[in-house]
């Protein structure tokens, strides 16, 4: 069987209402892939730019869902649980997000440039 985004948010609505939005938000910026997997929806262009998971698949957790943005630079922002440097010239935010009001003006800025840097 393969994942969709309904199976992947498969019994939680919280995330699934995340997930709307960031996808609302980027499909507003220009033609966006979204792939669904087993372990995440990815938002792509050339490459991928804004990820959603479940950290609750991995790690005891009450969070519903986590977005990873692919950046060209380190965002200090205190709404950032980790940082990630995974090669030269990209790094890597972790937002946890506990509703869809979350992701405001703000994430969706963040969003647009990683979507400028994913192209």
């Amino acid at each position: 069987m393969s994942w969709t985004v309904d199976r992947f948010f498969a019994g939680s609505p919280e995330a699934l209402e995340v997930y709307r939005e960031v996808s609302r938000i980027a499909s507003s910026f220009g033609n966006v892939e979204e792939r669904a997997s087993k372990s995440q929806v990815s938002f792509r262009r050339r490459r991928g730019f804004a990820f959603l998971w479940r950290p609750g698949a991995y790690v005891r957790s009450e969070v519903p869902v986590v977005l990873s943005l692919a950046l060209p630079y380190e965002a200090a922002s205190p709404r950032f649980k980790q940082i990630a440097h995974p090669s030269p010239g990209m790094w890597m935010h972790h937002l946890e997000i506990t509703d869809a009001g979350q992701v405001d003006a703000t994430v969706a800025a963040w969003m647009r440039q990683a979507f400028d840097f994913a192209a």
